[in-house]
């Protein structure tokens, strides 16, 4: 069995569960670029996969963020030379996608399609969309996440794995497909597997929210909106959009407007303070 996963904290909560459950043994792979964001433009060609290389590269400038996310749509494709590789080799083994009802996992599930596509039969999927399960404190809670859910509650979900359907195979590239001819720069999740699309600046408005006149570290500003922001993305994509608000000249910074901890940030004095909802 190959589980894969979409984010390096769900990799070590289902190696954990594995450990409690001999029936999930097998390998985790994790896809680790964020296709919910940047272009997705020809990502099947060697054109589309320099261009977002070439596009990450802008985003990160030379930042804490550039040595790894660079370098995750070429370390991704790699994963799927070797994966299409084990699966020719290997005719019984098979393939757990594990995703949470969230833009990142669906997003890179659509992404993934497109090389598992002539293994049909062999690709399970477990999408936890709208399910209930119990938090360490045992509450009853729904989970946008796979690394929120306690390793105990990963074996009770190996239930929901079934085969990807022929017609599910068809009708969800139909939608990645959409998207890419759309062209746009952050793509969120309606429900379901549905996503919409929308232009890179679309985090702006709710990152100025957390942006006062007083004086904070940038990594504060993006922790408060990872932690209370109804939307979220990655760090490198925030980091990114705050620098591009501060080129504005709205806001005050001082230090090296570099990574997060490097340099703090405030509203300008004659800039009025948006209240965060």
């Amino acid at each position: 069995m190959i589980h894969i996963v979409f984010n390096e904290a769900d990799t070590k909560v289902l190696k954990d569960a594995i450990d409690l459950d001999d029936t999930l043994q097998g390998r985790v792979l994790c896809i680790r670029d964020d296709y919910a964001v940047g272009p997705i433009h020809d990502l099947y060609k060697e054109e589309g996969i320099e261009e977002r290389k070439t596009w990450w590269k802008g985003v990160c400038d030379g930042n804490e963020f550039e040595p790894g996310v660079v370098e995750n749509t070429r370390g991704d494709y790699d994963l799927m030379v070797e994966l299409r590789s084990t699966l020719k080799e290997n005719p019984e083994e098979f393939i757990w996608i594990w995703a949470a009802q969230n833009n990142h996992d669906v997003c890179g599930y659509f992404w993934l399609l497109h090389f598992v596509k002539e293994f049909q039969g062999r690709v399970f999927i477990l999408y936890l969309n709208n399910l209930p399960f119990f938090n360490d404190k045992g509450n009853i809670f729904y989970p946008a996440w796979l690394h929120t859910i306690p390793p105990t509650e990963f074996i009770k979900a190996k239930k929901l794995a079934r085969p990807i359907t022929p017609s599910e195979f068809e009708v969800d590239p139909d939608e990645w497909s959409r998207l890419i001819q759309e062209r746009k720069g952050v793509r969120l999740l309606e429900g379901g597997k549905k996503l919409k699309q929308f232009d890179e600046d679309y985090y702006d408005a709710d990152i100025r929210k957390f942006i006062t006149k007083d004086w904070q570290k940038a990594g504060r500003v993006i922790n408060q909106f990872l932690s209370k922001n109804k939307e979220i993305t990655g760090s490198a994509f925030l980091l990114w959009r705050l620098r591009v608000l501060v080129s504005t000249g709205e806001m005050e910074t001082q230090g090296e407007l570099k990574n997060m901890k490097d340099f703090e940030i405030k509203i300008k004095a004659n800039v009025p303070e948006q209240v965060n909802q």
